[in-house]
C-alpha cells in the first residue's frame, strides 16, 4: 500500500484492519483515464466504497473501481468485477510499449502486469516470423509483434466474441492491419481449418493451455518455436510443465529441444505462471 493511499485511509479504517488493505492491485488504462481493479477481503467489506473512493483520490487518473468477485471463470477466463465508486463506464484505452489497445475488463480478460512478458516473448520473434497466438484476447501479442518486427505476420485466434471485436479495432487503431489477422473462433475448431503451419505458435491462456497442446503441436513448422504457459508449484516449477510437453510431442513423432524456462507471474504465495520455450523438430 503506498503511504498516499494509507494517509487516506487511516481516518476511515480502524488502525487495526489497515494492513488487511491489498498491497498492490491492477490500474488499467491511460494518464487520462484509467480503472482501478481491487481485491476487498471479507473482512473489509463494509469498508468497500471508501476504500475505491480513496484510490480515486490518490490517483487521479482512476475513473472507475471494480471489485474482484471471483476468480477467471468459463469460457472466456474473465472475472466478476462489481462497481464500487466511479464512471460506469470501464472502457479504457490501455497503453504497453508503444501499443495502444481498447478493451473493458469487465467483458474481456486482459492482465497489466504481464506487459514486460509480452515484450520479451515479441523480442524473441525473428523478423519475417510467421506467428500464431492462440487466445489471444485483445491483441496485445500479436499487436506488439507486427509493431516491432516489421517482417512478422500473426494470426490471432480469440473465442471470446468481445475481446475479439476489440483485437480487430486495435489492429487498426496501431497501424497494423496488414501483418495481423484476427479470427474468432475455437482454437480447437478453428487452427485445423487454416491450411497452413506456422514458425511460433504461442499459448498464453492463464490456466490449462496444456490441453490444447494437442492443437498446437500440429500448426509448427519443422524446427519452429513453442511458447506454452503453465502453473505450477513454487518447489518444482518447470518439471510438470516440460513432462506435458514432451509427451504432447511424442504423440506426433517430435522432439523438443527447451530453449528457455521463464517464471512470469506469481499467482499466489507458492504458485506461478511459468514459459517454456520449446524448438520443435520430427524425430
Amino acid at each position: 500500500m503506498s503511504p498516499d493511499l494509507r494517509a487516506e485511509l487511516i481516518p476511515l479504517i480502524p488502525e487495526d484492519r489497515l494492513n488487511m488493505v491489498p498491497r498492490s492491485f491492477d490500474i488499467i488504462g491511460s494518464k487520462s483515464r484509467s480503472v482501478a481493479i481491487i481485491e476487498v477481503p471479507e473482512t473489509l467489506e463494509c469498508y468497500a466504497e471508501a476504500i475505491a473512493e480513496a484510490v480515486m483520490r490518490v490517483h487521479k487518473n482512476v475513473s472507475s473501481v471494480l471489485a474482484k468477485e471471483s476468480e477467471r471463470t468459463g469460457e472466456y477466463r474473465t472475472r466478476d468485477l462489481r462497481l464500487l465508486a466511479g464512471d460506469p463506464d470501464t472502457e479504457v484505452l490501455h497503453r504497453e510499449y508503444g501499443c495502444i489497445l481498447r478493451l473493458d475488463p469487465r467483458t474481456v480478460y486482459f492482465s497489466p502486469r504481464e506487459g514486460n512478458e509480452r515484450e520479451q516473448v515479441a523480442r524473441a520473434v525473428d523478423e519475417g516470423d510467421d506467428v500464431l497466438v492462440m487466445f489471444s484476447g485483445v491483441g496485445p501479442l500479436p499487436i506488439r509483434i507486427a509493431k516491432m518486427k516489421r517482417r512478422a505476420r500473426a494470426t490471432a485466434i480469440e473465442l471470446n466474441p468481445h475481446a475479439h471485436n476489440y483485437c480487430v479495432e486495435n489492429i487498426h487503431l496501431n497501424g497494423v492491419a496488414d501483418r495481423v489477422e484476427a479470427i474468432q473462433g475455437d482454437v480447437r475448431e478453428t487452427c485445423p481449418r487454416i491450411g497452413k503451419v506456422y514458425d511460433r505458435v504461442l499459448m498464453p491462456l492463464p490456466r490449462g493451455a496444456h490441453k490444447f497442446l494437442d492443437v498446437a503441436v500440429p500448426m509448427l513448422v519443422d524446427g519452429g518455436t513453442l511458447h506454452f504457459y503453465h502453473w505450477a508449484r513454487e518447489e518444482d516449477l518447470f518439471t510438470e510443465a516440460q513432462g506435458l510437453v514432451e509427451r504432447a510431442l511424442r504423440e506426433f513423432g517430435k522432439r523438443g529441444e527447451f530453449t528457455d524456462r521463464v517464471r512470469v507471474s506469481q499467482y499466489s504465495p507458492r504458485v506461478w505462471k511459468i514459459r517454456l520455450d520449446v524448438r520443435v523438430c520430427s524425430d
